[in-house]
């Protein structure tokens, strides 16, 4: 990761949750990148980026504010076939990062390819209202029942009826109904 403010900040905790070895090249960086450097989560380069820095590199993602700086990276991570990402320049990406949805197991990816990165980010605060975090729950409900109802060898039509019908929207309003009031949600959807 080159670059540490606050679009960085947040690309280091994808990278970060994936499981990946993160290295930030930057001068300065936010108080979480401080802390996530105290907790051992990251190496961190105080410095300017060298084209060194990509040696031993998989990928690399650049968040600065320097033209000059995101084409140097690009051409030398090309250069070297290091997988580039240089945010909101999609002419110097080899990949995008969707804009992504997280309850629990449940993901919900969004992307529009680089073409509006601010598209997919308002995309995704509406999906996060619209799925709130009793999905997480349901979804490990989902996953036990799930599991008894493989272990019964059932015909292939019946067991795919079977899950259909406990993925099913009036399943899910049943599953909110048993909880406790205090976690009930507004939408089932």
């Amino acid at each position: 990761m080159v670059g540490a403010g606050k679009i960085g900040e947040g690309k280091v905790a994808a990278l970060i949750q994936a499981g990946a070895k993160v290295d930030v090249v930057a001068p300065w960086g936010t108080a979480q990148i401080e802390t996530w450097y105290r907790q051992r989560k990251l190496q961190w380069h105080r410095r300017e980026f060298r084209s060194a820095d990509l040696k031993d590199a998989i990928l690399v993602v650049a968040a600065t504010d320097s033209p000059k700086v995101h084409e140097e990276i690009f051409q030398e991570a090309t250069k070297r076939k290091v997988l580039c990402n240089i945010v909101d320049v999609p002419s110097l990406c080899d990949f995008y990062y969707p804009a992504v949805v997280r309850r629990g197991h449940l993901q919900i990816a969004i992307s529009t390819g680089g073409a509006s990165p601010s598209l997919a980010k308002r995309l995704r605060e509406e999906l996060e209202s619209a799925f709130g975090k009793e999905y997480g729950s349901w979804l490990l409900a989902l996953a036990k029942e799930r599991k008894k109802i493989l272990a019964k060898r059932l015909p292939v039509s019946r067991r795919t009826e079977l899950l259909k019908k406990q993925a099913s929207a009036e399943a899910f309003i049943r599953f909110l109904e048993t909880r406790p009031k205090r976690s009930r949600t507004r939408s089932a959807r």
